[in-house]
């Protein structure tokens, strides 16, 4: 027999509200060590409530608990990726210095300058471009700017 997670918080209130998390209605808000607290309760439950003619198979719970920790590294994974593709866009943003953009206005016009700086705000980077704010997100070119243009021919000119 095995208890499922339902059927344990409907026990006479086996389990009380997580110091961590709080309960409306159906949805759950829980941390992740609180979820962990949730898991090992659930298994205690299960051996508690159990079948004495009919014991759950012990490699049952062994599973259940590979099952569990595979899910957290697979978490942790995702938070590093995460962390990685963040990264990797603030250095994409900051290659842009010195180069021309062009982008896309809230009003659909297409608006074209050189990028002076690069801010790093929560909601990822943000180019400066003559004295506006212009998100990643929102250029739709990138090219090198004149003077750059001019002395990469000049020097190629002159060999």
């Amino acid at each position: 027999m095995s208890v499922s997670a339902t059927e344990a918080m409907g026990t006479a209130g086996m389990f009380g509200p997580t110091a961590t998390g709080t309960t409306t209605g159906a949805t759950t808000t829980t941390s992740s060590s609180a979820d962990k607290d949730m898991f090992l309760q659930l298994l205690v439950a299960q051996m508690k409530y159990q079948d004495p003619m009919n014991p759950t198979d012990s490699s049952q719970f062994l599973a259940q608990s590979a099952q569990f920790t595979a899910l957290e590294k697979m978490q942790t994974v995702a938070d590093q990726t995460a962390q990685l593709v963040t990264t990797q866009m603030a250095f994409g943003a900051s290659s842009l210095v010195g180069r021309t953009v062009s982008w896309t206005n809230a009003d659909g016009t297409t608006a074209t300058g050189a990028v002076s700086g690069v801010n790093f705000g929560t909601n990822g980077p943000v180019l400066a471009v003559g004295g506006q704010e212009v998100p990643l997100g929102q250029v739709t070119s990138v090219a090198q700017t004149a003077s750059a243009a001019a002395s990469d021919g000049s020097t190629a000119a002159s060999a």
